[in-house]
């Protein structure tokens, strides 16, 4: 028995159990188990077909079983790519303050068409950007009342940068936020 390493499990061990073919997966239960996880998953949020989808096949469901429950889903109206990006522009628009670009890009990662993007993106409009943009500025403002002008540029310039704001907009934002808080803007016109 030394050939078999001690508890069986050395490399002269009986191999047909592990050998033997898979079994064949039975449709309706790969089916049943794929409506499972979408429900659970839309029971969660809201959810891009594309997102579905990259759940499904990382569970091990085979493509062709995503494709006919993600069928059967979007014919029942549990699947709408453009009502998931409304609500989700208008959500991270309002309460993480990103802007067009910002949700663009997410909304591409998230699977979503570029056309129904730029729908779902067109209702922010210019002012509710910038509006958005100010409010930014002037809640990051009342924790910098230590720093000096510059750093403060920098650091408010830079944060609606990573939210997705344009630098033509983040300057012209800032600069009025600070005339508006009193402080000199001398800095930031020498930035211009």
């Amino acid at each position: 028995m030394a050939g078999r390493g001690g508890r069986g499990r050395g490399p002269s061990r009986d191999r047909s159990a592990d050998e033997e073919e898979p079994r064949p997966v039975d449709p309706a239960k790969e089916q049943r188990k794929a409506a499972d996880i979408c429900y659970a998953l839309l029971t969660a949020r809201a959810r891009t077909r594309v997102e579905l989808k990259d759940a499904l096949l990382r569970k091990g469901i085979s493509e062709q079983t995503a494709e006919l429950v993600l069928a059967k889903f979007d014919r029942a109206g549990l699947i709408d790519d453009a009502a998931f990006a409304e609500v989700w522009v208008r959500s991270r628009h309002t309460h993480q303050g990103l802007a067009r670009r910002a949700l663009a890009m997410e909304l591409r990662r998230k699977g979503v068409a570029d056309e129904v993007a730029a729908e779902a993106v067109a209702a922010v409009d210019d002012e509710a950007e910038e509006d958005r943009a100010r409010d930014l500025v002037r809640k990051k403002l009342r924790a910098m009342a230590t720093l000096d002008d510059t750093t403060k540029i920098r650091r408010l310039v830079a944060a609606l940068a990573r939210k997705g704001y344009g630098e033509g907009l983040a300057y012209r934002v800032v600069r009025d936020e600070l005339r508006r808080a009193g402080d000199e803007t001398t800095a930031l016109d020498d930035l211009l």
